[in-house]
């Protein structure tokens, strides 16, 4: 069969070969009608293929956080393979490979010195929940083998990473899941039942790791702040708390901070925030800008111990992980941030977003708003003064709605059901109150017509 090229830009061929051929993540495996291709990035915004421009408020996904457009990060890939493709990481390191390991280390909070590189985020889940497994068998504690993760919680697609997700609907074509998996409360001080202590949220940690029996649990995963459910904080003293409970009982906690990382929370990584001490920290998305497939790993000197010094070989790999090209776009993307302040534009116009968003309260289907950094949730109901939620199918049937209203105006966002109907925001680092003004533009009118279409006053 004749290879087929695709004209440039011709819409007619890109939407036939799209509806034949490509097979779109989380979507059915075909369609019968024409979606909007994207086609170009400038900054915060986007184009699809009949010139009609977005506000990216998403960053792609949690990614694109140094903002669309900037040839001069990609170049590094350019320039990397002029010397050196590629090399797998399993047997000899290349120079781009060290480089960045040290450089990702000497941002790291202190102590956590190792980094393996991984290809993406669930990469990364799977290889630190494999990585405590196997500690712990050198350590000579080989029963503690199962994971404590939050309900609503999405740590990746691979067996491992769903196992942990704390999303039924998520995991429930493709049970039985990995075992060992088990799941405490979600931290929605929001939706703390009358009368109980966010205080709570902690202890249900210890009151489960009782319950399995200390001997078998290996870790805790947690992120800074939790993606499924829309942007969820935790409450102060939380961190605190399951520090010291996994302390206490000999369990490693992983800081999953694929989305919290990179100036999404205005900090290299969301542990820093936040203060807290994690023994492994997995990373990915925002590490490349998004201008190239990487992820890590980040061990503590303690989980590295039992490998190092003779130890026997961590078994798992993967034969792109710390692609030369990838690393030296990532090294690339890292220097850029650095020297143009993403992290501090993060935290000094966070108030301002915010402020965005919180103007939208007096819309009556806006229950809460929360979340940090460039990263905030805007929980959806029913009823705003009990809070009430939606039934199942109206959420679901919202959410479906909302995505193509927000970007009919001009957003690229997500409303999502996983856990309660929300819209996550999350612009590129880059943006600032001009930014904010469109996305508050958009989402005032879809909000209110969303409240009078399903009688909500």
């Amino acid at each position: 069969m004749a290879r087929v090229a695709a004209p440039a830009h011709d819409r007619e061929w890109l939407h036939e070969h799209a509806k034949a051929h490509l097979w779109r993540h989380f979507a059915p495996a075909r369609v019968d009608r024409d979606v909007p291709i994207i086609v170009r990035g400038e900054g915060c915004h986007v184009w699809d293929d009949q010139g009609n421009r977005y506000l990216d408020g998403l960053s792609a996904l949690f990614c694109n956080n140094i903002g669309h457009g900037r040839a001069d990060i990609a170049q590094a890939g350019t320039d990397q393979a002029k010397e050196l493709g590629f090399f797998t990481t399993w047997a000899y390191p290349h120079p781009r490979s060290i480089e960045l390991a040290a450089r990702i280390a000497g941002l790291a909070p202190e102590g956590l010195d190792r980094v393996f590189l991984t290809s993406g985020g669930s990469e990364a889940v799977d290889s630190a929940l494999k990585l405590a497994r196997h500690y712990h068998r050198l350590a000579g504690t080989p029963t503690k083998t199962k994971f404590i993760s939050r309900t609503m919680s999405y740590h990746g697609t691979t067996f491992g990473g769903m196992a942990v997700t704390g999303l039924t609907f998520l995991r429930e074509a493709y049970e039985p899941m990995a075992p060992g998996a088990c799941h405490v409360p979600a931290t929605n001080t929001y939706r703390l039942p009358e009368g109980h202590s966010p205080d709570e949220f902690a202890e249900a940690i210890e009151e489960r790791v009782l319950f399995e029996g200390p001997d078998t649990v290996a870790a805790v995963i947690i992120e800074p702040v939790q993606n499924g459910g829309g942007c969820i904080p935790a409450p102060p003293g939380y961190f605190e708390r399951v520090r010291e409970i996994c302390d206490e009982y000999d369990l490693l906690l992983i800081s999953d901070e694929v989305i919290c990382s990179w100036g999404r929370l205005g900090e290299w990584f969301g542990s820093q925030r936040y203060d807290y001490r994690p023994d492994l920290i997995t990373t990915a998305k925002g590490l490349a800008g998004a201008y190239a497939a990487m992820g890590a790993v980040i061990a503590s000197n303690r989980v590295a111990e039992p490998f190092s010094d003779g130890g026997p070989p961590f078994m798992h790999g993967f034969t792109f992980g710390g692609h030369p090209m990838s690393c030296a776009i990532a090294l690339a993307n890292i220097d850029a941030m650095d020297r143009e302040g993403v992290n501090d534009n993060v935290l000094a116009n966070e108030p301002v977003l915010r402020e965005t968003l919180e103007g939208l309260r007096d819309i009556p289907i806006v229950g809460d708003v929360r979340g940090a950094g460039y990263f905030i949730g805007i929980e959806l109901v029913k009823d705003q003064a009990t809070k009430g939620r939606f039934a199942k199918a109206d959420a679901d049937r919202l959410c479906a709605e909302l995505g193509p209203a927000m970007f009919a105006r001009g957003l690229f966002s997500r409303a999502d059901n996983r856990g309660a109907p929300a819209i996550q925001i999350a612009p590129p680092c880059i943006a600032g109150p001009e930014e904010f003004e469109e996305i508050g533009a958009v989402l005032r009118p879809v909000l209110e017509e969303a409240s009078a279409r399903y009688g909500i006053t």
